[in-house]
């Protein structure tokens, strides 16, 4: 995926590119909405699996809401070596902008190891957002 947000942890590269969604949005209404698209991929010798995901998403406020769940879009993977698991979600914001990080809670199958995936912050940005110039 060209021209987004990717970090690597552990052989494991998460890239994610966010999209404004315009036809689901209401700014009269303070409601803007996007998808983003992930892709993890697994760069290292041993398969992983995505048990569960930690998003923090922060409004142009700077409110902070913390997000836990199962898997993703209903899902937990097996990634093997060499593979990748891309997958397609949404968030809503009351402010024309905003970010959204987070973590992988990922787990090697074979031996039961745990450990994190960082997810890069990346920007949710719309046309509605007013320009400042300092």
């Amino acid at each position: 995926m060209p021209d987004d947000y990717s970090e690597t942890t552990r052989a494991i590269r998460v890239s994610v590119r966010a999209f404004f969604l315009a036809d689901q949005s209401e700014p009269e209404r303070s409601h803007y909405v996007w998808a983003y698209r992930v892709a993890i991929a697994n760069e290292g010798r041993q398969a992983v699996q995505l048990l569960k995901r930690t998003w923090l998403i922060t409004d142009g406020l700077g409110r902070t809401q913390q997000v836990h769940g199962e898997g993703v879009v209903g899902e937990q993977p097996v990634i093997e070596p060499g593979q990748s698991f891309e997958y397609t979600s949404g968030t809503p914001l009351a402010t024309p902008s905003g970010f959204m990080r987070g973590q992988y809670h990922m787990v090697v199958p074979g031996t039961g190891e745990a450990f994190d995936v960082a997810i890069p912050a990346f920007s949710l940005d719309s046309p509605h957002q007013p320009m400042r110039l300092n």
